[in-house]
C-alpha cells in the first residue's frame, strides 16, 4: 500500500444493523441478558444501545427471514468530512446513494464494500437523552450504570467475512482512511484477516477470509466491559440463560484482547470483550504481521480456537453451497 497522510474524516464506529428471524427471543437476549436498553422502534427494527454510548442507538435490530448484518454504520468527524468522503467513495464507483436516515441520525450515505456489504457515513446524529430514572450521577455518562444482564459498557468492533482480505485492506484504507493495526500472511499469498481502526482504538472493524464461497456474511460484534473479571461473570450469566457459549473466556495474541464467544437465539456470534489499556497512540503505526505458522499456535493463552470460529457465519451456509 502507498504511504499516505493519516486520514481522520472518520470519527468512530457508530452502529450495526443485525438481521434476526428470531426477533423477540434476540431482542429478549440483548436487552435482559446482554444489557443494552432499548432506546426506540421503527417499522420491524428496535434501536439499542450500552449504557456508556453516547449515541442514540449503536445496535439496530431488525426483523427478517434471514439473520446476518444490514449494513454498518460510521460517524463522520464534520460534515466536510463526510462530503470528502463521499467524493471519494464515488469516485470509487461502490456508491449506492444518499438516504435520509433513521430514528438515531439525519441523512446519510451508503456504499458497499468489495464483498457486497453494505456501510453508510453519517455526521448529524441523534445524542441519548436519559429518562430521570437512568440519569446518571456524573453528568459526563450517557446513563446511569444499570447493572442488567452482562451490562456492556459500549460497543467496540465487529468482524465481517470477505471472500479477498487483500482486496478489502485497500478498500477500506481508501474509502475511509482507516489504518491497518495487524494482519495475518497465509502461506498462499493470501490474506487471512486484517484489523483496521479509524481513530486510536486497537481497531473498530475486522475481516477474515470466507471459506464458504458465499459473500457478504457476518462473522460477530463486540461489545466491551471494564474489565476482565466482567467477561468471567458474563460466562456465568450466559451459562444461567441458557446461551451457547462457543468459546472462551481466553486470551486473543492478535490484539491482546481477553473475550468471551456466544451465539443469540437466532445465531448470530456476539463477543464480550475487554481489551485493557491497549490504545494505537503512535501515528506512524507499522501494520503486524503474522505469519499462518504463528496463528496455528491458537490463541495467546486458553484453548485452542474452536473449528467452528473458522466455518460458523451468518446468514448460515445453504445445503448444497459452499
Amino acid at each position: 500500500m502507498n504511504e499516505t497522510e493519516p486520514c481522520f474524516d472518520v470519527a468512530h464506529l457508530g452502529h450495526v444493523e443485525l438481521l434476526t428471524d428470531r426477533p423477540e427471543e434476540s431482542l429478549d437476549f440483548f436487552v435482559n441478558v446482554y444489557g443494552l436498553t432499548e432506546s426506540g422502534r421503527e417499522g420491524d427494527s428496535v434501536y439499542l444501545r450500552a449504557f456508556d454510548d453516547y449515541e442514540f442507538h449503536t445496535l439496530k435490530l431488525t426483523a427478517a427471514g434471514t439473520t446476518g448484518v444490514g449494513h454498518v454504520a460510521y460517524r463522520t468527524s464534520s460534515q466536510a468530512a463526510l462530503q470528502r468522503r463521499v467524493a471519494v467513495i464515488e469516485q470509487m464507483g461502490c456508491g449506492i446513494g444518499w438516504h435520509d436516515g433513521d430514528l438515531g441520525h439525519g441523512r446519510a450515505y451508503r456504499f458497499n464494500d468489495p464483498d457486497g456489504h453494505v456501510f453508510e457515513l453519517y455526521y448529524d446524529t441523534k445524542v441519548y437523552e436519559a429518562p430521570l430514572q437512568e440519569r446518571p450521577a456524573l453528568k459526563n455518562l450517557a446513563q446511569r450504570y444499570h447493572g442488567r444482564g452482562v451490562a456492556v459498557r459500549r460497543i467496540d468492533h465487529l468482524n465481517l467475512l470477505a471472500a479477498d482480505v487483500s482486496v478489502i485492506r485497500d478498500f477500506m484504507t481508501k474509502a475511509l482512511g482507516s489504518r491497518v493495526t495487524e494482519q495475518i500472511q497465509l502461506d498462499n499469498g493470501r490474506l487471512g484477516g486484517c484489523w483496521f481502526t479509524v481513530n486510536n482504538k486497537t481497531y473498530d472493524i475486522a475481516y477474515t477470509e470466507d471459506h464458504s464461497g458465499q459473500r457478504g456474511r457476518f462473522h460477530h460484534i463486540t461489545y466491551a466491559v471494564d474489565q476482565r473479571e466482567d467477561v468471567l461473570r458474563a460466562a456465568d450469566i450466559f451459562l444461567e440463560n441458557g446461551v451457547f457459549i462457543e468459546t472462551g473466556p481466553h486470551k486473543h495474541a492478535i490484539q491482546g484482547t481477553f473475550f468471551l464467544y456466544a451465539y443469540e437465539p437466532a445465531g448470530n456470534r456476539v463477543e464480550v470483550a475487554n481489551a485493557g489499556a491497549r490504545l494505537i497512540l503512535r501515528p506512524d503505526w507499522p501494520a503486524v504481521t503474522w505469519t499462518e505458522t504463528e496463528r496455528k499456535k491458537g490463541q495467546a493463552w486458553g484453548l485452542k480456537t474452536i473449528d467452528s470460529f473458522h466455518t460458523h457465519g451468518t446468514p448460515p451456509i445453504e445445503t448444497g453451497k459452499g
